[in-house]
């Protein structure tokens, strides 16, 4: 009697599975199931891994009843967690156990380009690494194989979310494999997880580039510093009702400008030192609700003074707001202590050089526009959009959703426009004064 070795066995009931599969008609190619995805979070002592599983895809791996199983999270969540401590294993590559631990699941709504939307488990875990032996946690071997040892169509993607030394903090996840089922075999190979190459030069970097981006879509922070610049050009008129008044020439508008963006500066720096180091803790609710009340305000100042001569005071008390903001960013990377003093550097310079290069290409051109008749129709356009921006971010950060809300937020991609539209304004309003007040030809 013949036998069939166990391995050739298993590649043999693979490779039918698969032949099946491609000849049922169409509809597994129209609709294709979506993938797990595993992103890892790679710190100086620990990696942790968020695992999202789609349910449609769990429920064929272990028969459990998931899908329309409203009481899926809580009937499974001791299954599901036991079940990944057995498919979720990491080893230094020379075979060392890491210590895994898997937290508490919860059930959300996801959906992927090819697949539509589904519900999948989420769940976060712990991958330390043995103490000694030379082991990090930017080489390892990643065995993963929840539902994949099952469902061999399925297919895992694995990325890496954050690590600090390769300049990776959050915002691009990198692809670093993929594991699914080798047809071949009918096993499921390790990933070999291998992030060396990384420097504090790299890290630096990244935080710089985390501060400028923070910056670039942070609409809010530079609306509101924007807004406090709009008057400074001017002088203001004392009296019953103190208003705005004409040019105020263009050293004085320059030293209004530093003197505003600096106090800002030293503000917002002083509490994104206490919130990154957690010295001042604070949620993050209240904090930008406080933030949409200071864009309000800074732009009723624009439209008639509020506080004339008080402007640098105004700028670091809501600098110190907007600086617990910018901490939120840091403080979730959860970084060592020498990455944080360094991160702390990087990011702050990251958000002053994006200050800076928006207050350079912007300032000039509202200082010329100062000059002109032009200037306070734009003050008082500009001063009004950020009071509407201002009303809907409010009314959005307290619950009430809002046509202005969602409006403001779309803001940010029609900066450069604004910027343009300023220097055709303020080109042909001086070149159109300068016409005007030119001397008659003698006769």
């Amino acid at each position: 009697m013949l036998t069939t070795p166990t391995g050739s066995r298993s590649a043999l009931l693979t490779w039918l599975l698969v032949l099946i599969l491609a000849l049922l008609p169409g509809q597994a190619a129209a609709h294709p199931m979506p993938t797990t995805t595993v992103q890892l979070d790679i710190h100086s002592g620990y990696v942790s891994a968020e695992l999202a599983l789609p349910l449609n895809e769990l429920q064929l791996a272990t028969g459990w009843t998931l899908l329309g199983n409203g009481a899926a999270l809580e009937v499974y969540s001791s299954r599901l967690k036991a079940y990944l401590l057995k498919h979720l294993v990491a080893t230094t590559p020379s075979g060392q156990a890491w210590t895994v631990t898997v937290g508490t699941p919860t059930l959300t709504q996801a959906e992927q380009t090819m697949t539509g939307p589904y519900q999948e488990f989420v769940v976060a875990a712990r991958l330390v690494p043995p103490t000694g032996a030379g082991a990090s946690t930017h080489t390892f071997t990643l065995k993963y194989d929840a539902i994949v040892h099952q469902v061999v169509t399925h297919s895992i993607l694995v990325s890496v979310r954050q690590d600090w030394e390769r300049g990776l903090n959050g915002e691009t996840p990198v692809q670093v494999g993929i594991i699914r089922t080798d047809t071949r075999t009918g096993t499921v190979p390790p990933l070999q997880v291998n992030q060396g190459g990384g420097s504090v030069w790299q890290g630096f970097a990244g935080i710089f580039l985390l501060g400028v981006h923070h910056i670039a879509k942070g609409t809010d922070h530079l609306l509101f510093l924007l807004t406090l610049l709009l008057p400074a050009p001017l002088l203001v008129v004392v009296g019953r009702r103190p208003h705005w008044g004409t040019f105020g020439g263009t050293r004085q508008s320059l030293l209004n400008i530093v003197k505003i963006t600096t106090a800002f500066t030293v503000g917002h720096s002083l509490t994104l030192l206490l919130g990154t180091l957690r010295i001042v803790n604070v949620s993050d609710a209240p904090i930008e609700v406080l933030i949409a009340i200071s864009i309000l305000v800074s732009a009723v100042h624009a439209l008639r003074p509020l506080f004339p001569g008080r402007e640098m005071l105004v700028a670091t008390g809501f600098g110190l707001i907007h600086g617990l903001a910018f901490s939120y960013t840091l403080a979730a990377l959860n970084l060592s202590a020498w990455q944080a003093a360094l991160s702390l550097l990087g990011f702050n310079l990251g958000i002053e050089a994006m200050q800076l290069l928006v207050i350079a290409v912007t300032m000039p051109w509202l200082i010329l526009l100062a000059r002109t008749p032009l200037y306070p129709p734009v003050r008082v356009v500009g001063a009004s959009i950020a009071v509407l921006a201002s009303l809907g971010w409010l009314g959005a950060r307290l619950g009430v959703v809002n046509p202005l809300g969602t409006l403001a937020d779309t803001l940010s991609p029609y900066g450069p426009w604004v910027i343009v539209g300023l220097a055709v304004l303020a080109l042909l309003g001086f070149g159109w004064s300068k016409l005007r007040n030119a001397p008659s030809p003698a006769p």
